[in-house]
């Protein structure tokens, strides 16, 4: 990978009050992060790990794969410029839904897709696109739909890590952004 992108929400001034959150497992963190900071509409994203069962894990723990957590991405969103169904849109533009604990070349229970809403009133729309989504797939969709349990902030060093290592891995393309 040779740049990102530009990010459109650098020139937005987002007020906080309005911003609504999702979390979004779906492969390696790094790009999945990347690439949704740079949908218009985006106010901020975080990498961490989702939905597992060990107190304030570490990057190394989740990746044996026995933590129960997915590598995620936190995103505060405007649902104004960016509704919700939009936004699980693009979501889905990035992950192959029917694909279970895997994404790309990275393989393992950390690596599974999963949405995980911290308002309930979101959850009907995530049911509709996965609906929808199932229409364009044979196999059925495993993506997780479910409350967020927990969420712990990943290491510094996985924050924005594309940015800090422009020729980082990454399994996703920039493509539809440019």
């Amino acid at each position: 990978m040779s740049h990102l992108p530009n990010n459109p929400n650098l020139n937005i001034s987002y007020d906080p009050a309005q911003l609504k959150e999702i979390y979004f497992g779906g492969g390696c963190f790094w790009g999945v992060e990347a690439y949704l900071e740079r949908v218009k509409g985006v106010a901020e994203t975080t990498v961490g790990y989702a939905n597992g069962m060990t107190p304030n894990p570490t990057y190394k723990e989740v990746c044996t794969g026995v933590t129960g957590y997915a590598e995620a991405v936190h995103v505060k969103y405007d649902p104004n410029i960016l509704p919700l169904g939009n936004l699980l849109q693009v979501y889905f533009g990035l992950i192959d839904p029917t694909a279970l604990n895997r994404q790309g070349p990275d393989k393992g229970t950390q690596y599974r897709s999963g949405i995980y809403y911290t308002d309930e009133a979101d959850y009907p729309i995530i049911d509709k696109a996965v609906f929808k989504q199932q229409a364009y797939y044979d196999e059925p969709i495993v993506t997780e739909t479910e409350p967020l349990k927990n969420y712990v902030l990943a290491e510094e060093y996985h924050q924005k890590y594309l940015e800090k290592n422009p020729g980082g891995y990454c399994h996703i393309s920039f493509d539809s952004l440019a």
